[in-house]
């Protein structure tokens, strides 16, 4: 069970430094990469200023999103594009406002917060942003489908994995993998006391639906996380428990969770 030191004198936060056999009580702090971190969505970003085919025009309708990627990916390999042309394409996307700000809180704070990235992405580009802008090494771990290139230099696409959820595309569901991710670091024996998510995309929804009311929600505000959010709340008052902090910058975000410390959790 996760709880909150709501009330508790700031070194409660501290109390493990320097203690042997302590640590200090740990924040979980979940993002979303597309449109959440950078500030576009990277599938767009790699066919921009590139003649697709009819059929690869549009994204399917009812359709896998995965796979329609999947035979973006290999039409690009056929016209030239290689590992060097990919990766500086996603070391390229913007962050989105406010992004350096937040990071370089949370990186000033590393020993409070576990990062974790989940994203219906793929993880060479999400690797290759995060090290272009210097903060890889503040993620735990990161959820995304898996990306590789072949023996043609082709940038190839899986899905993440399978699930039951009616609610997510069939590649990803995003409240297993939190769910899943919860549990294991419980045994662990790691339990967070409050859980932090930041997305902006309808398959964040799904997820941000299991956070507790100890826990905050920061959809982007005008996107499809902070619509379907907004929908719940009213539709069905108190069935979303978690805080809901809608963010344009993420700098707000540094700032309310730089409140939070400041209130003393």
């Amino acid at each position: 069970m996760r709880r909150c030191c709501q009330g508790v004198g700031l070194p409660c936060l501290f109390k493990g430094v320097g203690m042997a056999g302590a640590r200090p009580p740990r924040f979980l702090l979940v993002f979303d990469f597309d449109e959440t971190i950078v500030d576009e969505n990277s599938d767009d970003s790699v066919v921009r200023g590139r003649a697709l085919p009819e059929p690869l025009r549009q994204s399917p309708r009812g359709g896998s999103y995965n796979e329609h990627m999947q035979r973006v990916l290999a039409f690009l390999g056929e016209q030239g594009v290689r590992p060097a042309d990919f990766r500086a394409v996603y070391e390229n996307i913007p962050l989105s406002p406010g992004m350096p700000e937040l990071f370089q809180f949370l990186s000033k704070h590393h020993e409070l917060f576990e990062l974790v990235l989940i994203s219906d992405a793929n993880m060479f580009g999400i690797e290759a942003k995060l090290r272009a802008a210097g903060v890889r090494s503040l993620f735990r771990k990161i959820f995304s489908n898996p990306a590789s290139f072949d023996r043609r230099g082709f940038l190839t696409l899986g899905p993440y994995h399978s699930h039951k959820c009616l609610e997510c595309p069939a590649n990803m569901c995003k409240r297993k993998i939190l769910s899943e991710y919860l549990a294991e670091r419980a045994r662990e024996d790691v339990e967070f006391q409050r859980v932090f998510y930041v997305g902006d995309g309808a398959n964040d929804f799904c997820p941000s639906g299991t956070l507790t009311a100890a826990d905050v929600a920061f959809p982007r505000k005008g996107y499809p996380m902070h619509r379907l959010i907004q929908e719940s709340q009213e539709k069905q008052p108190g069935a979303f428990q978690a805080a809901v902090v809608p963010w344009e910058s993420a700098a707000e975000v540094a700032r309310y969770l730089q409140e939070l410390l400041r209130r003393k959790c």
